[in-house]
């Protein structure tokens, strides 16, 4: 087997379950603080404690890691379970903020910190239901 037979997942890139955890919670400490986030913080019951461990469950699976979402939830359908919120460009637009603070916390490799945010921001762009 040569290097090239070998996939490095986002998972593995950015640290692994120590560092998901690390972002995820930084990211709901920023949607709690910011007042830029107030939008989407109105989306959420007060106890964020719920939320932070299904976005860890997601984000492990959806980046390569082990699967811990939808053994529980099953299949994401994302897009589905937020229909009842507004996602629009403001919405879009704050969750990123928080994502990118956190994933400038957490995660050290810039390389990697880029392609996430690649990832993140089209798939918060498709979240979106409307304008």
């Amino acid at each position: 087997m040569t290097d090239s037979d070998v996939t490095t997942t986002m998972f593995e890139r950015i640290g692994g379950s120590a560092t998901i955890e690390a972002l995820v919670e930084r990211f709901y400490d920023r949607m709690d603080s910011l007042p830029e986030a107030k939008i989407i913080r109105a989306m959420h019951a007060d106890d964020l404690g719920p939320i932070r461990d299904v976005l860890k469950r997601y984000l492990t699976e959806w980046t390569g890691g082990p699967r811990l979402y939808t053994p529980e939830k099953g299949h994401p359908r994302l897009r589905q379970r937020h229909f009842g919120f507004p996602v629009g460009d403001a919405e879009r637009d704050a969750w990123m903020l928080c994502m990118r603070g956190a994933m400038e916390e957490t995660i050290a490799d810039a390389a990697a910190r880029q392609d996430l945010d690649k990832a993140l921001s089209g798939l918060a762009d498709w979240m979106r239901n409307r304008p």
